[in-house]
This record gives C-alpha cells, structure tokens and sequence, in this order.
C-alpha cells in the first residue's frame, strides 16, 4: 500500500535541503543517495557547465518486466528563493513553511509522489513499464537543464511531468512560447532650464513607441508584458538613453512574430519622429507546446486518473515549464498537478491528501497499458 507517511517524510526531508536555482547540488546528493539506496543507479549529466550551475541533472532508469511503452517521470529540483533554511509546519493534512521562505512544494512535491510510487511498486513487486526518471535543475530560472539535455541521455518518447499546482485532475496539454525583447533608445544630453530644444529627450521617444504598443491582453492567445525601464537621472538634465524589456507570450507562432514586427514598427517610428536611434534585440525564451488528446501519454494519464478517482480536467496554460524546452526536443509531455498552492510566495502550501491521490495516478502511470 501506499504509505501517507513515508510520503510526507520524503517531501519534508527534501524541502529540508536547500536547492536554490543554480545551486541544487545538495538536493542532487540527496537524491541520488536515496536511489542508490533502493538498488536505482543514477547519472548526473554536466549541464550545470553550460550555465554556471553547481551540479546537472539526475537521470535515472528501472528497468520494467511489462512490455508497454516505456514512460519518464520529470520534475524540477530547484526553488524560487527566499528557499535556504525552510522549516516545514505541519497543520493536520497541510504542510506550510514557516512564513519566512518558500516550502518548495514547488516542485518536490512532484519529486516526492515520484519516489513513493517507486516505494509501492518495489515493496509490492508490481509489475511495471520501463521507466526512466529525470529531476532537473534550473527550471525556474530558464529552464537550462533541460535547453541543454543530451537527448541521448533519455531515450523515452512519453514524459509526464508532476508540476502543475492545484488540485489533482489538471493535464496541461497546451503552453505559450515567450519571446523576450530588449530595448534601448538613445537621446541627446542638453541642460535641461536652459537650452532643452538641443536635446533629444529618450524617455519621451520610448514613451512614444511603447503608447503605440499592444501591451496586456492581446488576444485569446496572446499577452505581453513590460518588465522593467531603466535610465534617466537628474531633472536639470536631458535624458540620452533609457532601456526597457518585454515579453510576448503566444500560443501561435505566427501571432508571436506579428507582435514582435509591429513593436519593431513602433520603435522605428518614434526614433524616425524624434530624429534618433535605437537598438531592438530579441530571443526566444522557449517554444510553444501541444500534447495530441490522442497521443499515448494523453490516454494514458487520462486513465490512470480516472483509475485513481480523479476527474481529469485537461488544460491550457499561460506560463512556461520544462515541458516547452522538452517538447521541443521532440518529447511527448503532460503535465499534471499535485496539490500545491500559492507556489513561488511565503505562503506557499501542499494538501498531503491530494498529494497522496496524485500519487495513486502515477503508480497507475508506471503500470498500466491503455
């Protein structure tokens, strides 16, 4: 049987372990100690070279004693800071911090239904699939474990990936690509009280060019999103540079690079109408992602939830994950929820129960033909 309790005591002892991004070496230590311990060999590949991270991801196989296509089970090591010293609460069936950090269900949460289920099927010799794991690091911070993946290294066609938040039953199926654009206008510095008509004013020109942007909403497919402005300084003088950022998500590809073409416009424009310059640098975040109702991992995650008495609730999202970077590889993902709430704010929680029913799905994933 599944076991309530070691499953709370694997996530508490992971949230234990600070992991911040770029920084997760002591959560790789812990976790492949934890798999060597139950006769799992794990790699740790070297893509935290590629990044200035301390540590790579941990990849790991089971061989499987059912001919059923194989499935990777995925979710991310690292933690939105403030992550270092958590110290898990425990309200009845809520695990909480205590109000100074993150918890980190955010996603060992994920990682903890992975290892119970391993638990199970080991302690019951349940028979399964092929199965192959993979914790990442570096997810929330761009997720870079997985833009520099050896494919090589995961052999699988079908990853489920347990890292969405709520309630059990999500299948995000469906997620944006983001383009991140940088921004500079330059102006021309002139004393501002007394000889203001020699200058060229930069905040005025992005001012301009941003009032003719879409910014926001856009379309049922389509946001964007000014970060950050930076420049200017004294009021006596007239500013000569000022530099922003944006994001454009979109479901549609082509919608994403109309976006970007008609900000190129914008800019062009008001650097032609102020009589100055600008630069305009872009680079995609991450690409879209659409998982087939029809593919495989769809049916069977679909299943082994229904099997589990979770109604599954299929979905389209508006922020990025691993799944974007893998699905671009070639990986077929679905990504389903756990049971934490509020991720990335101090008061982040899990509802144990949930992660517990969560947990009863994936062993149904590890072990059932469809």
């Amino acid at each position: 049987m599944i076991s309530k309790e070691r499953l709370k005591n694997i996530f508490i002892n992971m949230v234990k372990v600070d992991s911040p991004s770029k920084n997760e070496y002591e959560m790789v230590k812990w976790l492949v100690s934890y798999l060597y311990e139950r006769g799992i060999k794990a790699k740790i590949d070297k893509v935290g070279e590629k990044f200035g991270g301390n540590s790579g991801n941990v990849i790991a196989y089971i061989k499987g004693g059912l001919d059923l296509e194989p499935v990777c089970f995925q979710a991310h090591m690292d933690q939105v800071s403030p992550c270092l010293g958590v110290k898990p609460i425990e309200c009845g069936n809520i695990i909480k911090s205590d109000g100074s950090t993150t918890l980190g269900g955010d996603d060992k949460a994920g990682i903890a239904a992975v290892l119970e289920a391993i638990e199970h099927i080991k302690e019951t010799n349940t028979p399964h699939r092929d199965i192959y794991l993979m914790f990442s690091v570096c997810e929330e911070v761009g997720m870079f474990g997985c833009k520099y993946l050896d494919i090589d290294d995961l052999p699988v066609k079908n990853i489920v990936i347990i890292d969405s938040v709520g309630e059990p039953g999500a299948i995000a199926y469906k997620a944006p690509s983001k383009e991140h654009i940088d921004i500079t206008f330059y102006g021309k510095k002139a004393h501002a009280g007394i000889e203001p008509e020699k200058g060229i004013n930069a905040i005025v020109v992005a001012s301009h060019a941003i009032s003719n942007m879409n910014i926001g909403r856009i379309d049922s497919e389509t946001t964007s999103n000014i970060g950050e402005i930076k420049g200017g300084g004294s009021t006596n003088i007239v500013t000569d540079s000022v530099s922003f950022n944006i994001e454009i998500r979109s479901h549609s590809m082509e919608k994403l690079k109309k976006e970007i073409e008609n900000m190129k416009i914008c800019c062009e424009e008001a650097a032609k109408k102020f009589n100055t310059t600008y630069e305009f640098k872009h680079e995609n975040s991450y690409p879209s992602f659409e998982l087939s109702k029809d593919s495989y991992i769809y049916k069977l995650t679909e299943k082994s939830m229904q099997l589990a008495g979770i109604t599954p609730n299929p979905m389209i999202i508006g922020g990025g994950s691993d799944a974007n970077i893998l699905a671009g590889k070639g990986y077929d993902c679905a990504i389903i929820s756990m049971g934490v709430y509020n991720p990335h704010a101090l008061n982040e929680y899990l509802n144990l129960d949930e992660l517990y029913i969560t947990t009863k799905a994936v062993i149904n994933m590890m072990t059932l033909e469809i």
